[in-house]
């Protein structure tokens, strides 16, 4: 197979679908190809639909033989996180208790991508309940990193990163209320974008969760806005669907004249040497653009994590709390911490939570009045190993010893902040190989100063994933 097809961009693609160069079957044939050939080593993929999905890219080949596509993504190869619902298919969650669970409809994001003609090949890998940035499960087993095995591509969307960068997708779709979908991006080199709170509908209960966000993963800016611009917009079930649809734009004036926040810490992360080195590198090339691009102390303290943790574990260890009296023994390790320390969540932790992010933002509004925008690492180490157990294990970041759960990720305090859009870039290697990330905050529902920023990165460093060299090997 041609490398080369596999990692050509979803708009790319799409051209030649239109121009007639390239088939949806030929590029599908080469992604299910990569996909048989990796699916052990890598683990990315749950459920594959590789037959149906065949018989899909041959009609749409017709279609375009007619010039006549059926919507944006015809012939697209699209996975779809193992989280949300397509109608007639099963849905795990990364849990042995659905493991049997078949969807009777579709969830509002993916209505909507499948609804523009893209092709449901393959269905990502998720933790269990996607309650960790790690990737693995009991019904699944371990997911690991394209660019070294021994590592996690992060998660809870880490099938989707790891299949974007294998090449086995052409764009993937994430959900994040923790970094779920910035973790995985930063740790696979793609990139990821947690819209602000509202801009994409999602399913009750946790459309009302304002830390919760779906979102789309691609190895392009250009691919990333394409999904969002179909992502995005209302829907009539979901009562926190912001009005009336926000459409990016793909062209943007440069950043010259801008002025740039650096945080390399939020004021009490531990950051790892390389990620430090990749970062201020990432500065420099954002000053070679044209921006100023000042350091510093956004007023932080570990307060926020803190509180952003007992928010989650009260919201989200409590969904799950309820089955684990009878059913522990088949969950995993980390998602019966969760729930466990859900009932000890009182309602006064509840609201010292909301309190502290109401706190937190005092000192980040008035700075994203004075700055166009905010750049920070997505992780304070490129990765931890592919089986770390969050419940039981231990990171090491230069001698001290964060949170095993979310001390290594620096996204948690964004969904706190959440109406503020997050795209995170890649920034280079670590010396193990693995990726690190930027993350970009634009200020409060401002998503295309983000994509701005985005693509002149994207510009000035020559895009990812271009040549073999720039691509894992396995």
């Amino acid at each position: 197979m041609s490398e080369d097809l596999l990692y050509l961009t979803a708009t790319e693609a799409l051209a030649r679908f239109r121009d007639k160069t390239l088939s949806p079957v030929e590029l599908l044939e080469a992604q299910i190809a990569r996909a048989e050939a990796t699916g052990e080593s890598v683990n990315a993929f749950t459920f594959t639909y590789f037959d149906e999905a065949m018989e899909a890219a041959r009609a749409a080949e017709a279609r375009y033989a007619k010039r006549a596509p059926e919507g944006q993504l015809d012939g697209l190869a699209v996975a779809i996180k193992d989280e949300s619902y397509v109608a007639g298919k099963p849905t795990t969650n990364g849990s042995l208790l659905m493991q049997d669970f078949v969807a009777d409809h579709t969830s509002p994001i993916n209505e909507r991508v499948l609804g523009e003609g893209a092709i449901l090949h393959a269905r990502t890998a998720t933790p269990e309940f996607s309650s960790a940035v790690v990737c693995w499960s009991k019904v699944w087993g371990v997911t690991r990193n394209p660019w070294n095995t021994d590592f996690t591509p992060g998660g809870s969307s880490g099938g989707a990163a790891a299949s974007l960068a294998l090449g086995t997708s052409a764009l993937v779709t994430g959900s994040d209320i923790g970094g779920s979908i910035r973790c995985p991006a930063s740790c696979c080199g793609v990139m990821g974008y947690k819209p602000p709170y509202g801009r994409n509908p999602e399913e009750p209960p946790f459309n009302l969760d304002f830390y919760n966000h779906g979102g789309p993963l691609a190895r392009s800016v250009d691919d990333v806005i394409l999904l969002q611009n179909i992502m995005s917009g209302p829907h009539p079930l979901d009562l926190a669907s912001l009005h009336p649809k926000l459409v990016l734009p793909t062209e943007y004036p440069d950043l010259k004249g801008w002025k740039i926040a650096l945080s390399m810490d939020l004021g009490f992360f531990s950051v790892s040497e390389e990620v430090r080195r990749n970062t201020l590198a990432a500065a420099d090339t954002f000053r070679a653009l044209g921006a100023t691009v000042d350091e510093i102390d956004i007023g932080w303290g570990s307060e926020v994590l803190e509180n952003a943790v007992a928010y989650l574990t009260h919201i989200f260890g409590g969904s799950i709390a309820g089955v684990m009296a009878e059913h522990g023994d088949k969950m995993t390790s980390y998602a019966r911490k969760i729930a466990e320390d859900s009932l000890n969540s009182t309602p006064a932790d509840f609201v010292q939570a909301l309190t502290v992010a109401g706190e937190s933002y005092k000192k980040l509004g008035p700075l994203l009045e004075r700055y166009d925008l905010l750049i920070c690492p997505t992780t304070a180490i490129p990765a931890v190993p592919a089986d770390f157990d969050p419940a039981n294990d231990k990171v090491s970041i230069d001698g001290k010893a964060p949170r095993s759960d979310l001390g290594w990720v620096m996204t948690t305090p964004f969904n706190m902040m959440s109406r503020c859009p997050v795209i995170s870039v890649p920034s280079g290697f670590g010396e193990n190989g693995v990726p690190t990330g930027l993350q970009l905050v634009a200020p409060t529902y401002r998503d295309a100063v983000a994509f701005q920023a985005a693509k002149a990165f994207e510009a000035a460093v020559g895009g990812w994933y271009q040549t073999p060299r720039a691509r894992p090997v396995l």
